[in-house]
């Protein structure tokens, strides 16, 4: 059997926010010397046993050091723990902040007594900065003290940078006749943008799957999840997520084109669909989540291409921000992108509102309720092209003053 494309904005009901145990995995988080205030900022996941892994990662031509490091080290073999930390980007910080990086998986490995390539890496923070090697080393032997199955919530917690909440969802479900149990951590509010957004995101599964089908659902998901976000259009450094299942659950292994796979991937797509949600709804100053779609363009490319000149769109942001339907920034950013465009079959809508009809605003009253549409926390602009069947969605939000305040203080 072949399966089929599936969006992850479909049914999200079994999702739970509280944490539950996944078999096999333990985590933990505490204050490594990296932020001010005691506040944590370096955790550890482990397998038992070690877990087959899968990774995608950002497609910025400057890379950060961990990423550098894990994404070599994922395509070689299993998993045994992953390093991550908040506070600090190791990037921009040359050979001597990959060796940092590899001397701290070395180290790492050395206290859990595995091979230094079963141990990924994974950081976020400011860039240009060292980290503090010498007060992380020394508080390794404390984090391992601190690892447990009940620490993932905490884990989340820790991975932490501008994020207002942490982002964490856990289910469970049958695949191949056996209870399969998966949990999602992610954190992300800023400097976020397709391929991929700012973002560390860690999937643990007790699944037993082989390497080339987990690169594969999680290449597919992220697709449809992540690389359909966009918070301020910037490209970060050091973009992360995994894929762990270390086959505790001793299901009919999920292959590619098998019932296993896509019973997995209902329960993958969705988690992955909701957390990328979460990164938009906590983007940074953001006060409404909007549903940008384009529908009736010439190809999905070109929908893609239309839907993201909106979703990046400073002038249409901020409209939303301000609760202004001020259409006409919509039809300037759809008349630049590139693609062509009719510009008298044009229809937008905010909601189920038709404010744009061939063209043309109809004012008076479909004014007044796209104004209560943007009153809303979440709502959904829709543009129809009338000139083919391509389509496009993405996730964005509005502009504030609280985005710029807060990035015009971000620690370099």
């Amino acid at each position: 059997m072949t399966t089929k494309k599936k969006s992850p904005s479909r049914d999200r009901s079994d999702l739970q926010t509280d944490l539950h145990p996944v078999p096999g995995f333990t985590a933990g988080g505490i204050h490594g010397g990296i932020k001010q205030g005691g506040r944590r900022d370096l955790a550890l996941i482990v397998s038992d046993p070690p877990a087959r892994a899968a990774g995608v990662f950002t497609k910025n031509h400057v890379k950060a050091a961990p990423v550098l490091i894990s994404q070599t080290r994922v395509r070689s073999g299993p998993c045994k723990a992953v390093l991550a930390n908040s506070g600090n980007a190791n990037a921009c910080t040359g050979d001597p902040g990959l060796k940092d990086a590899i001397g701290l998986c070395k180290r790492t490995a050395q206290l859990l007594g595995v091979d230094e390539h079963e141990v990924l890496v994974a950081s976020t923070g400011g860039i240009g900065k060292r980290l503090p090697v010498g007060r992380i080393r020394a508080s390794l032997p404390r984090l391992l003290e601190r690892v447990r199955p009940g620490g993932l919530q905490e884990t989340a917690e820790t991975i932490r940078t501008t994020d207002r909440f942490p982002k964490a969802l856990w289910t469970r479900g049958k695949v191949g006749g056996e209870t399969v149990t998966l949990c999602g951590i992610a954190k992300g509010a800023g400097m976020i943008r397709p391929d991929m957004a700012t973002m560390l995101a860690f999937f643990l599964t007790d699944l037993k799957a082989p390497t080339t089908a987990l690169r594969r659902m999680l290449q597919e998901g992220s697709e449809q999840s992540f690389n359909r976000i966009t918070v301020d259009g910037d490209m970060s450094t050091n973009d992360t997520a995994l894929l762990l299942a270390n086959g505790r659950a001793k299901n009919r292994s999920a292959g590619f084109g098998t019932g296993e796979y896509e019973a997995f991937t209902n329960l993958l797509f969705p988690m992955m669909g909701e957390l990328a949600a979460m990164m938009v709804r906590d983007g940074e100053g953001a006060t409404k989540e909007v549903e940008i779609r384009v529908r009736g363009a010439r190809s999905d490319e070109e929908a893609n291409l239309l839907a993201f000149q909106l979703a990046h769109s400073p002038l249409v942001k901020t409209s939303f921000y301000g609760r202004d339907p001020n259409w006409g920034r919509l039809m300037a950013a759809l008349g630049s992108a590139g693609p062509w465009v009719h510009p008298q079959r044009i229809d937008i809508f905010y909601d189920r509102v038709c404010l744009v009809r061939n063209g043309v605003g109809r004012g008076g009253k479909s004014e007044e309720q796209a104004r209560k549409v943007l009153r809303k926390a979440g709502f959904t602009v829709t543009i129809d092209l009338h000139v083919g069947s391509g389509s496009a969605r993405v996730l964005t939000c509005d502009l504030t003053h609280d985005y710029v305040s807060l990035n015009a203080s971000y620690p370099s």
